[in-house]
């Protein structure tokens, strides 16, 4: 079973090294890890063309409120990290768990899925829009971005949960590249109720773990 690594605030350009220091290892057979952080204030963009027209600030509004921006090797189209999101990078080997590429996705977004659910809120997919929706005040709208890449069968990056994100940040941005589409977060839908970062990790490390060990004991 995965070890968990708490990066707690760390720039997305040094996780990203340590992403692939880890996924050396891992493909070399170290034990399988789940890295755990937030990041200052960047906007990502993914491979999936043609991505950059849906960055809508220069690069000098950028400059001006504090965001960078990053090309990113992952899967998927542009989205925003700030403090305030739970970003979560399970490094693992997908033949260990009997998982395709799709089947690996589907895992991560039922794990977060299971995870909203424990803590009181309903989640749920779209066809055609990786990622975790809910219903935000009667607009269906995206709480949790998902982007992996795989490599030498291990994976890398993995997703993006909204808690107490700066929701004003994805202004900048056409959200995974969805015209139209909202971007909400646990703090908008509960309020006071919102957990705790910690509760929320906890409650994710769970749903994670819960979902590897049917693949896991059936190896």
């Amino acid at each position: 079973m995965f070890r968990v690594e708490d990066l707690q605030i760390m720039e997305y350009r040094q996780a990203w090294e340590y992403q692939e220091s880890v996924h050396a290892q891992v493909a070399d057979g170290a034990a399988e890890r789940l890295l755990l952080v937030e990041h200052p204030d960047v906007v990502t963009l993914g491979r999936r063309p043609p991505v950059e027209k849906h960055l809508l600030a220069t690069p000098e509004q950028l400059e001006e409120a504090g965001v960078a921006l990053v090309h990113s090797d992952r899967g998927g189209d542009i989205t925003f990290h700030g403090p305030g999101q739970l970003v979560a990078y399970p490094i693992i080997r997908l033949n260990d768990h009997g998982l395709s590429v799709g089947g690996y996705v589907r895992l991560l977004e039922r794990s977060v899925i299971a995870a909203l659910a424990e803590l009181g809120v309903h989640a749920f997919r779209q066809d055609g829009a990786v990622g975790i929706w809910t219903e935000d005040h009667g607009t269906t709208a995206k709480i949790c971005a998902i982007g992996v890449r795989i490599r030498r069968g291990v994976s890398m990056h993995g997703l993006a949960l909204n808690v107490r994100t700066d929701l004003s940040r994805f202004d900048l941005i056409v959200p995974c590249g969805l015209e139209g589409r909202s971007v909400t977060s646990l703090e908008k839908i509960m309020g006071d109720k919102t957990p705790s970062m910690d509760d929320v990790k906890s409650t994710l490390i769970r749903a994670l773990r819960n979902a590897l060990a049917p693949a896991e004991s059936a190896t």
